[in-house]
């Protein structure tokens, strides 16, 4: 069964940066995408970003230019470094896994249990 972990978050002072790291456990899929979406108090979840296994990105108008997402395809690890982080940056932030099963050739959509970040002013 595909699990995955994530870790990095933490408090940072707005500004500053961290770096968000999600890792799938596992060896019988191929990956589709992987990315980050966030959840502020009170608000909806939003996709922050994802990169698909051919490499290509996509971000969220909010924080574009200042995160960057990267994968290691071999790792299966999927890394969200976000700088100049503001406030409004706060939230739960959710590791996504979008994967085709090789025996199944079934597709489906892995979410991580959340790690939250804080940015305080």
């Amino acid at each position: 069964q595909v699990q995955l972990v994530e870790s990095g978050g933490g408090l940072v002072q707005a500004g500053g940066s961290l770096k968000l790291s999600c890792a799938a456990s596992g060896s019988s899929f191929s990956t589709i995408a992987m990315g980050w979406s966030r959840q502020a108090p009170g608000k909806q979840r939003e996709l922050v970003a994802f990169v698909t296994s051919g490499g290509s990105t996509n971000y969220a108008d909010s924080v574009k230019g200042r995160f960057t997402i990267s994968s290691d395809d071999v790792r299966k690890t999927v890394y969200l470094q976000m700088d100049s982080m503001r406030p409004e940056d706060t939230g739960t932030y959710y590791c996504n896994l979008k994967l085709i099963d090789w025996g199944t050739a079934k597709h489906s959509e892995l979410w991580g249990q959340g790690t939250l970040v804080t940015v305080s002013s």
